[in-house]
């Protein structure tokens, strides 16, 4: 079957773009309500219950108090910038979902309907261009506002993003040295198995082959969402609200829609990189890829189309839940913490394993082991033990760790030098 064109692809493009826009929003709004009510449940309490059965309809209700507020603008604000700060801040996070496949193809009467806004050839290249663009509303905000509060968040958040964007893009080069290219189908195709048609592919997700990637990935898609341990540009007991402290009304309702549409986005990110997008565990009926000459492999049918964007649904929202649980059981770091992570742990050891996969795979070539299950073991076995040496033996508590860390190292540097005192004064 051939895929969509002229003017079918047109309107199915149009109509795609409304159908996941809608999609997206209607998520955003429910997994607020889902964060509340997991936070009820692990701090032993309710959650909301009391507008609507259960409380669903509670996140209208926020929905409609936002719309309702009195807009203010702080004299000292500057009136363009400042409102075009929440503008930036919320379509990033929204737009990226364009590259995202979120099922497997639709064959229709027209033809085959990608489930995917923008199969474009440079989508891994688009999502770290666009995702750097997040930074721009939150400097905005900080600046324009004319509050040493906002600024200080906006200082703050920016120095946070840029950081963590470098270390997000050196844990993907690895995606790239294995799948060869960079558009986002072929990287959920290179996750399946498809016994000799068309290119050869590892047949297993890779968060195993590239478990350090996955990892650290983790970790900067955390810290680009700016949510505990990484809501430094937020912390209340110190900035008030940080960058957005004078914003109210639907323009504060923006930075926290954009916020929840960043998770989001991060979590589809994941699943696709490295759980394996919308491919149904220990099922090869879904195996479906259509090459680049237009040739399709497999038997693309509506009921798998179904059945795949359910399994992308599941994963997303089991990497979500994940968000959730972190926000609510750590506590933030400090700032310095915060920085040292990004530049001393996560950005060193991305760069370190760049040369390592790469020196991996050029092994493997040489050694002549075909690409698929045994070159996927090999890299996994590599990959358990780095990430051993990373974890227990490398850091060992010197970057990754708390404040009571740096607390007993100052009481044990007090403790010498008042030890040393003494022994000078008794031998005077």
């Amino acid at each position: 079957m051939e895929t969509l064109t002229g003017a079918h692809f047109l309107w199915m493009t149009i109509f795609k773009v409304v159908l996941f826009f809608t999609l997206l929003m209607l998520m955003v709004g429910g997994l607020v309500l889902f964060e509340r009510k997991v936070a009820g449940f692990i701090q032993d309490r309710s959650g909301p219950n009391r507008v609507g059965p259960w409380g669903l309809l509670q996140t209208m209700a926020d929905g409609i108090k936002f719309l309702l507020k009195e807009e203010t603008y702080p004299d000292a604000a500057l009136t363009v910038f400042y409102l075009l700060a929440p503008m930036l801040a919320m379509v990033p996070a929204t737009i990226l979902f364009a590259v995202i496949p979120f099922a497997s193809p639709l064959p229709t009467g027209w033809g085959l309907v990608h489930m995917i806004v923008a199969d474009v050839p440079v989508g891994f290249l688009y999502v770290l261009a666009i995702g750097s663009f997040g930074v721009y509303g939150v400097v905005m905000a900080g600046w324009s506002s004319g509050s040493k509060y906002a600024f200080l968040g906006g200082m703050r958040g920016s120095a946070q993003m840029i950081s963590y964007e470098v270390g997000l893009a050196l844990t993907l080069v690895p995606i790239v040295l294995l799948g060869g290219g960079v558009r986002i189908p072929d990287l959920i195709s290179l996750q399946q198995g498809f016994s000799g048609q068309g290119p050869a592919t590892l047949g297993v997700w890779l968060f195993l082959p590239l478990g350090v990637s996955f990892f650290l990935f983790f970790i900067t898609g955390l810290a680009e969402t700016k949510r505990i341990p990484f809501d430094l540009p937020e912390a209340e007991s110190e900035l008030i609200a940080g960058y957005h402290t004078e914003y109210s009304a639907m323009k504060f309702g923006m930075f926290f829609l954009g916020e929840y549409a960043h998770m989001l986005t991060t979590a589809a990110l994941i699943t696709v990189f490295f759980l394996g997008g919308w491919d149904i565990p220990f099922w090869h009926g879904d195996n479906i890829r259509v090459l680049a000459d237009g040739t399709v492999i497999g038997d693309p049918t509506w009921w798998k189309t179904v059945l795949t964007f359910l399994s992308f649904t599941i994963k997303t929202s089991l990497v979500v839940t994940v968000f959730v649980w972190i926000r609510w059981t750590l506590p933030r770091f400090r700032y310095d913490q915060l920085m040292e992570l990004g530049w001393k742990f996560v950005i060193v050891a991305a760069t370190a394993y760049v040369f390592v996969v790469a020196g991996s795979v050029l092994v493997l070539d040489r050694l002549g082991i075909p690409f698929g299950l045994l070159y996927a073991a090999i890299l996994t076995g590599v990959n358990v033990v780095l990430l051993g040496l990373l974890v227990l033996v490398i850091d060992r508590g010197r970057l990754a760790r708390g404040a009571a860390y740096t607390v007993m190292r100052r009481l044990e540097r007090a403790s010498r030098r008042s030890g040393a005192g003494s022994a000078t004064v008794g031998r005077s």
